[in-house]
């Protein structure tokens, strides 16, 4: 495995959770599990990567509760993308994920007995712990996500533009002075990236005891190459263990937040590549 495949391989295994793309005993076939989906793909990435493109030789899970002919659906939009994404010299996994999950149509339904998780959304999301009380004039400027439930945990993202160290803590414990709901919160895991006067850089997280989520929250911000911004991904603990999918969920709505706030520009095709 080459450096950069290997450098790439860290990132999306910290982006989206342990073990979301791993090697096989085959030589360069590789087993990439898609964030908040059951299907699994299995990849074969050339020793000369990215100098050459990887191919999707199949599925190689369709996972329990995936529709038929979803996993070849997939597949389909996977290679599309991958084709579209991919120049010669520079790592691209990472946008193609990106881009096959936000193309894709939302999981399966969930399963009855999970449904009553889903039904409280819109009770959340008009709650009012996603709003500050404090009076306007006095809010820092968030940018909130939209909200996911999973197994009956709660998750939400606010981003916020921020240009020195001081400023993200200041907005961070206003945030959690204004509302008990939020601080009563099982975490509220935080991460910032600044680029300050003469050149120098600020960055910092906090897995707020989410272990290792905060370190992933940054490097998404890495990833994605944001500057002068901070976020802060709230998890109102639903009494189900997730696994690594609540690595997945944390970053989809922290990326939500940066989305809506404007920092996104384009298609995640547009982002530039090769950041790891």
């Amino acid at each position: 495995m080459n450096e950069d495949l290997r450098n790439e391989v860290e990132a999306i295994n910290s982006i989206y959770g342990d073990d979301s793309l791993t090697a096989t005993e085959e030589e360069n076939v590789f087993i990439l599990r898609l964030p908040q989906r059951d299907a699994s793909l299995r990849l074969w990435i050339p020793p000369d990567y990215p100098s050459s493109p990887p191919a999707v030789l199949g599925t190689q899970s369709s996972g329990a509760h995936t529709r038929k002919g979803e996993a070849a659906h997939v597949v389909e939009v996977f290679r599309d993308v991958l084709g579209r994404l991919f120049q010669p010299g520079e790592v691209c996994l990472f946008d193609v994920i990106e881009e096959v999950n936000n193309a894709l149509p939302s999981e399966v339904e969930c399963p009855p007995e999970e449904q009553d998780a889903h039904l409280t959304l819109e009770s959340w999301s008009n709650d009012s712990a996603f709003e500050d009380t404090t009076p306007r004039e006095h809010q820092p400027p968030w940018t909130i996500s939209d909200v996911i439930i999973e197994l009956k945990s709660v998750f939400v993202a606010r981003s916020a533009p921020v240009s020195t160290p001081d400023q993200a803590k200041q907005y961070l414990q206003r945030l959690l002075d204004s509302d008990k709901k939020i601080r009563s919160a099982t975490h509220n895991i935080t991460a910032w990236r600044i680029k300050g006067d003469n050149g120098v850089t600020f960055q910092d997280c906090d897995d707020d005891g989410e272990t290792a989520a905060g370190g992933r929250v940054l490097h998404l911000i890495q990833l994605m190459d944001l500057w002068n911004v901070m976020v802060v991904v709230t998890r109102w603990y639903g009494g189900h263990q997730l696994g690594p999918k609540r690595f997945s969920i944390i970053n989809t709505v922290a990326r939500d937040a940066f989305v809506k706030a404007g920092l996104v520009k384009g298609d995640v095709s547009a982002k530039k590549k090769g950041k790891r």
